[in-house]
């Protein structure tokens, strides 16, 4: 029903809405700088969610089911974007489209069902949430079938091009550590037992924020193999939001654990922060 309603609505606000090449420039422009002061000003102010939660966020709800409000959005609006495409079939928009979209089918409606815990999400993170998961949902779907990358039309040759290869490899790999990581966190405490650990697993041994540094090579594979503007604004937007954080969570583990304990692991990025 849910879904069903959601359609409904995307149908008749696609009819009041054309989407210009001008327009959507525009938009990829105005995403480009908010990312820029998003990055900035969550090194000042942490994101409310999770372990950073804390009463001045205001009303909160299930943090099972915010997840899935949030997250749904964008799985739904590219699904929408290419059942109206004519080139829904066509090759790289089509390998491009499934890997988009098993990425948000995970996050939307297993992930937060595989969560333990009884932790809560405000629900003004979740409204941002879902804004900015319905506006990259147009961009991503945008780039994939009503500006797409030229070079497209080459259909299947398309994906044995460098880029293409690399790129999927490179997200197919995020995806793995992107999940893993996930699973390694949730299988840190036994039933019961409310004691924070460090995770160890994994990449964890390299990076504090295993999961986040998963979802950058997820997202920086699909620019790549996309090769449009719009694809690398994803992968800008999820470092805006996620470097800082594991920044955050770096400085906490370091508190919390102690120097020793952490060791020489980074931030995100192996070797580097």
């Amino acid at each position: 029903m849910f879904c069903a309603r959601f359609f409904v609505t995307l149908s008749k606000f696609s009819c009041y809405v054309t989407m210009t090449q001008e327009i959507f420039n525009y938009l990829i422009w105005g995403m480009t700088a908010m990312a820029v002061v998003v990055f900035i000003s969550l090194y000042f102010v942490r994101a409310g969610y999770g372990q950073f939660r804390t009463k001045q966020w205001g009303w909160s709800i299930n943090n099972k089911v915010a997840w899935m409000l949030m997250e749904a959005p964008v799985f739904l609006v590219m699904l929408y974007i290419w059942s109206q495409a004519e080139s829904r079939w066509h090759a790289p928009e089509l390998v491009l489209f499934l890997l988009f979209e098993l990425h948000y089918f995970q996050r939307s409606f297993v992930f937060p069902w595989l969560m333990t815990g009884r932790s809560k999400m405000p629900v003004a993170i979740m409204l941002m949430g879902v804004t900015f998961n319905v506006i990259n949902g147009v961009m991503q779907g945008g780039g994939l079938y009503w500006f797409p990358n030229p070079d497209f039309v080459e259909g299947a040759q398309y994906l044995t091009r460098w880029n293409a290869i690399v790129g999927i490899v490179l997200f197919v790999l995020g995806l793995a550590v992107n999940w893993h990581s996930d699973y390694v966190i949730r299988h840190l405490r036994k039933p019961g037992d409310t004691r924070h650990y460090l995770p160890q697993r994994g990449m964890y041994r390299y990076v504090t924020s295993a999961n986040y540094m998963g979802e950058l090579m997820e997202w920086i594979g699909f620019a790549l193999a996309a090769a449009t503007p719009v694809a690398w604004v994803f992968p800008l937007w999820t470092a805006a939001n996620l470097v800082p954080r594991a920044h955050a969570i770096h400085i906490k583990y370091r508190q919390e654990f102690g120097d020793e304990a952490v060791g020489n692991r980074k931030r995100v990025i192996p070797f580097v922060y």
